[in-house]
């Protein structure tokens, strides 16, 4: 995993409207963001939200692909198994990568921002101003995320 990089100089440091507009369409499948991932703490969230034990939500909901744990898909209908319509079905369980979004270092720079956000979100330029703090700390907040994928 490629370590992002602040410089204070990037294209969102102005803010960028955004507001989450319920279309569902960021649970759906989008080619290589396909794998909704978890840290051991995505999974404790779930767990405990399911009221079942870490072990027993890892073995019923997730699968490890490359060493990493992510909600298991099905071939069939690679879409979140917890959407319910349009509409998320654990939302206060929800892990940090669907916490996060759209603020992914992935997506970040302005032709990915283009291409894999804004072509497909309907939030995208809707609400308030987010502030460059808030992005920066959700930015942080999925790195660190991330780094626990793994365990």
């Amino acid at each position: 995993m490629e370590e992002f990089k602040f410089t204070g100089n990037e294209w969102w440091r102005h803010g960028v409207r955004f507001e989450c507009t319920g279309s569902g369409k960021c649970c759906t499948s989008h080619g290589e963001y396909g794998f909704v991932y978890l840290s051991l703490e995505d999974r404790r969230r779930f767990a405990k939200h399911l009221k079942i034990s870490t072990s027993a939500f890892t073995r019923k909901y997730c699968d490890k692909t490359g060493g990493i744990w992510h909600l298991k898909e099905d071939p069939k209908n690679p879409d979140c198994m917890f959407l319910k319509g349009k509409s998320c079905g654990v939302y206060e369980a929800r892990p940090t990568q669907c916490r996060t979004w759209p603020f992914w270092p992935e997506v970040m720079n302005a032709k990915a921002w283009a291409k894999d956000v804004q072509a497909f979100c309907p939030g995208v330029g809707k609400g308030p101003l987010i502030p460059a703090e808030k992005i920066e700390a959700q930015l942080r907040e999925q790195i660190e995320s991330e780094k626990g994928w793994g365990k």
